[in-house]
């Protein structure tokens, strides 16, 4: 089995989603991997090369600084900067993360009541002066993944006969987060329980991947099997979140994944992951439509907060 692949062609921005001729096709192809693997690749995504290279080029610039400076932007409580090498735990199961990274987000206005209210997300990024061209490339690549992930929402509300605007409403003011990371080579004395993201499932709703030309992501199927998700020229990688079993009542999967960088030829791998949840307040339940004749919901109502929340505890308390 393999990550099957979804061309967006034509349907990469909200305006033209309904004159694309494939449009069924391509509901039928989500609803299909949403019920198995929770992952797909998508290409002609309307994501320019340019912008993606210098996101990518930004990345490393960030990993390359020194330490005493990335200790002075270091992640703070609101989950924005870098974080170390060994600092989080993904599988609880497992010994910490062999990666480091840099959080950061979207630039709520100063006035907006979620930055007023200090809410988990809406902290501002922390941008190293010694990097000026790390905010606005931020900002242009985050502003340009949330088109992309509205337009991957609304395909989700259609594969579930919703209205195409069902799920707007829950992400009026979207929790997002950037995440770049970087995987230095895999130990060749590490152990079964040594990974560089050790086996999770994604918190939110969506995660937008971009990974370089190294690979080392596998994803874990409902049969067991783990599966690579190697790099595809030109592609995202998106995968669901949390947030879409407890919408779809376990109808469609977030997959557990993992990564190990033991195929770079002892290279360093960099990648990109761009979190799209929802709203914080967002009240989160099965969808009524969705849930079967006799079916109990399996999932209590939460916010969206309070559920992240639960996430990040879980895996830095966990060190």
């Amino acid at each position: 089995m393999s990550i099957p692949i979804i061309d967006l062609h034509h349907i990469n921005t909200l305006e033209r989603l309904e004159d694309c001729d494939a449009l069924p096709q391509i509901i039928e192809a989500i609803k299909h991997v949403s019920m198995s693997s929770g992952f797909f690749y998508v290409i002609n995504h309307g994501i320019s090369t340019e912008l993606l290279q210098k996101q990518f080029t930004v990345a490393k610039n960030l990993m390359d600084l020194p330490e005493p400076i990335k200790e002075k932007y270091a992640i703070n409580e609101g989950f924005r900067g870098f974080d170390k090498i060994n600092q989080q735990r993904s599988d609880i199961n497992a010994k910490a993360d062999l990666k480091e990274g840099f959080y950061c987000g979207k630039n709520y206005p100063a006035d907006h009541p979620y930055v007023l209210a200090k809410y988990h997300t809406f902290i501002p990024s922390q941008w190293p002066t010694e990097l000026p061209d790390t905010e606005p490339t931020c900002q242009a690549y985050i502003a340009a993944l949330e088109q992309l992930a509205e337009v991957i929402m609304q395909l989700l509300a259609m594969s579930l006969n919703l209205d195409k605007h069902y799920f707007e409403p829950f992400f009026q003011s979207p929790m997002i987060s950037l995440r770049l990371l970087k995987y230095p080579p895999h130990p060749k004395d590490a152990d079964e329980n040594k990974f560089g993201v050790g086996e999770h499932t994604d918190w939110g709703a969506l995660t937008i991947l971009a990974q370089d030309q190294w690979g080392g992501l596998e994803v874990k199927m409902p049969s067991g099997e783990w599966v690579a998700a190697p790099p595809v020229e030109g592609s995202f990688i998106i995968n669901l979140g949390d947030m879409i079993p407890r919408w779809t009542n376990d109808r469609y999967y977030s997959n557990p994944h993992r990564v190990i960088n033991n195929l770079s030829q002892n290279n360093s791998r960099y990648s990109m992951a761009f979190f799209y949840e929802p709203d914080f307040l967002a009240q989160i339940e099965p969808i009524e439509s969705v849930i079967e004749k006799g079916e109990q919901p399996h999932y209590q109502c939460c916010t969206a907060g309070e559920h992240l929340l639960w996430r990040y505890d879980q895996a830095y308390q966990a060190v």
